[in-house]
């Protein structure tokens, strides 16, 4: 995690309103102790707040291992808002609509995806998104 980011009760980059600390900290640092985000919009939230951290060891292990990339190297964007549209879950499978806008070289762009997760063995992973419209406004 970058150093100095998240000093104090910070309030967590997936702009849920609630601290890092309360939100998406305990995914992000609890990996290795068996904590787990326990629905499909909490492990969405994580993983945006981790591409906002450039947490790419946390981005790759929440990936479902079928379509999961060998490495990652996240985008060099400015991160600057999450709004969740809709989240649900049935049995073992989930999908999250979100809108993520950031700016990329000075200019703004959103996107927009469809995301679907995946319950095994009590843990939830990300497994692929379709994009909903094109990624610049």
């Amino acid at each position: 995690m970058k150093s100095g980011r998240l000093a104090g009760p910070t309030l967590c980059p997936c702009d849920s309103g609630r601290p890092y600390a309360g939100c998406c900290g305990p995914w992000h640092t609890g990996l290795s102790q068996g904590l787990h985000a326990p629905t499909p919009e909490a492990l969405m939230r994580s993983r945006y707040s981790a591409y906002v951290l450039g947490l790419p060891d946390y981005l790759l292990a929440t990936w479902h291992p079928a379509t999961a990339p060998g490495e990652l190297e996240p985008p060099a964007v400015k991160w600057l808002g999450l709004e969740v549209r809709q989240a649900q879950a049935t049995a073992d499978a989930g999908v999250v609509e979100f809108v993520a806008r950031c700016r990329d070289g000075g200019r703004a762009q959103r996107l927009h995806e469809t995301s679907r997760f995946v319950r095994e063995q009590g843990r939830w992973y990300y497994v692929d998104g379709q994009l909903e419209e094109p990624a610049s406004n």
